[in-house]
């Protein structure tokens, strides 16, 4: 874990609500001038602190009206067979998110789809075809009520 102090913690919260303000609008939020904002920012980029920034896009308006999380379990808990399945997920669009679990369950996987139908094609064709697929179980999101990047930082 990085060794942040208040300054950092203060930026990273800055830039974790609103990653596209001016480093000076940065440096006036955190007390700092710009230079030394930017240096820290820069410095935390490098750590790895800071992964990327990104626009949080808003699916429904882009056609992609169907969130559905699969729970998906393995064959094979062997690491080569767990690699290989990560590296199919990988190359799946619409697959947005993949999270590796303890117990029952192998994976989690957070996947959106422009409709049913869609989502149906992609789970026969591509889900449960994937390499060691012993079985998936989907739940279709009614409603996202919360939705929150990044960490909770105060």
């Amino acid at each position: 874990m990085a060794n942040l102090d208040t300054i950092d913690r203060r930026l990273l919260a800055e830039l974790q609500d609103d990653g596209r303000m001016t480093n000076v609008e940065l440096a006036h939020r955190v007390g700092l001038t710009a230079p030394p904002c930017l240096r820290r920012v820069r410095a935390l980029e490098e750590l790895g602190v800071i992964r990327g920034y990104h626009a949080d896009l808003e699916p429904a308006k882009l056609g992609f009206s169907i969130t559905v999380f699969a729970m998906v379990s393995l064959r094979s808990q062997a690491e080569g067979d767990l690699r290989e399945f990560e590296a199919a997920m990988a190359h799946l669009p619409e697959v947005r998110e993949v999270h590796m679990l303890n117990g029952e369950i192998d994976f989690i996987l957070k996947i959106v789809s422009e409709d049913l139908q869609r989502f149906q094609e992609f789970l026969t064709s591509k889900l449960t075809p994937a390499p060691n697929v012993a079985s998936v179980k989907t739940s279709l999101t009614i409603r996202t009520s919360k939705n929150l990047p990044g960490v909770p930082l105060g």
